[in-house]
């Protein structure tokens, strides 16, 4: 009896020492408050064995999916062709480098080109290049240099690329692991940056002769505009702290002088973050009032309710997630297992396709 007791006290304790972790949602208010468990409803595989998938452009019934070893598949009709794409420089082989933003041309195919964001060595370090990639057959040729020498480093190497409703090219760029540089208005790092299609300075740029549109950022690798034109960015914070962000033109996001809850006069906290869980958000895409985002460490999909400012996760199980698209009532995901952080399955990495209606059904909606 005696014996059933203690081992029954144990566990009382050890339940009560996992409680005690959660993060008190009234000590931090604009944290994130994680909802409802995933869902799993049916998810198709459209596409298998892609290599370090990084952003999916889906153009008619064609998705254009660009890899960080360097190159570009298209899945169409259930056919997969791997494409070819010549780039002037070597791509960089620090962690988390290499081929990374890409988004077609808004007229394309009748436009024959692409925006791409890589990472290169030169003879003393990384840098990213912003370019314009010409398409010819099944082959992608660089041609026009729109920015080059954007910081780069070890890591936080930025590098989603959207073009907004505006009709600008969007460029996220990270701090390189030097913090510093974020505040920095005079350099390109931890910026989200801004320019017209053609590579020209935007006349109404928040800052005079700048790309800059907002900064102190430190790694922010999604941006999504909801309905009403706002711009919504993802973010990597350290050892969790990862952010939602509101960006506004000529906005100070803080970093790395403030995180989380911290407040200082001219810095925008986050409309959200994770606390001390980490999400490793990356792509995002906006459905109604949700913003969909991908979560690496968070090894799958989650959504942010503009309504009520809730996170919860949608789906789980298909490992790290590194971009989703959304087009009308569809979700399409690509998992990145085969980056060198995850565990792949076989024949990983995968595009992924599922209704929205079947995986909100039976969610509340809040």
């Amino acid at each position: 009896m005696k014996k059933q007791f203690k081992t029954m006290t144990i566990l009382c304790l050890l339940l009560l020492a996992a409680c005690s972790d959660t993060p008190s949602e009234s000590a931090h208010p604009p944290e994130s408050q994680e909802t409802g468990g995933s869902r799993n409803p049916d998810v198709e595989v459209l596409a298998d064995r892609l290599e370090v998938p990084w952003s999916i452009n889906k153009k008619g019934n064609a998705f254009y999916i660009n890899e960080r070893t360097g190159g570009i598949v298209k899945v169409s009709d259930g056919k997969i062709t791997r494409m070819k794409v010549n780039l002037k420089e070597p791509l960089a082989q620090v962690p988390e480098a290499g081929f990374l933003g890409f988004v077609l041309h808004p007229d394309f195919p009748e436009t024959p080109s692409a925006y791409a964001y890589y990472t290169y060595q030169n003879s003393s370090s990384p840098h990213n290049r912003l370019m314009v990639l010409n398409l010819d057959g099944d082959v992608w040729e660089e041609k026009n240099v729109l920015l080059d020498d954007i910081p780069s480093g070890q890591y936080h190497h930025g590098g989603r690329l959207e073009i907004g409703q505006d009709n600008k090219l969007y460029i996220t760029t990270g701090d390189a692991t030097e913090q510093e540089i974020a505040q920095d208005l005079n350099s390109l790092g931890g910026k989200i940056l801004r320019m017209n299609l053609d590579g020209s300075l935007p006349v109404d740029n928040p800052f005079e002769n700048s790309f800059v549109y907002s900064y102190g950022h430190r790694n922010p690798q999604g941006l999504a505009w909801n309905e009403g034109g706002e711009i919504y960015s993802t973010e990597h914070g350290p050892s969790g702290l990862d952010e939602i962000n509101r960006i506004s033109a000529g906005n100070n996001y803080g970093w790395p002088l403030i995180t989380g809850d911290e407040k200082r006069e001219g810095m925008q906290p986050p409309v959200v973050h994770s606390g001390d869980t980490t999400w490793a958000p990356s792509g995002a895409d906006f459905h109604k009032n949700y913003l969909y985002f991908a979560a690496l460490r968070g090894q799958g999909v989650k959504r942010f309710s503009l309504d009520t400012g809730k996170v919860e996760e949608v789906l789980s199980g298909y490992g790290r997630i590194r971009d989703v698209h959304i087009d009308g009532e569809t979700l399409y995901f690509v998992s990145n297992n085969t980056d060198g952080r995850g565990n792949p399955a076989e024949d990983d990495d995968k595009l992924y396709k599922v209704s929205l209606t079947e995986l909100n059904s039976g969610r509340s909606e809040e």
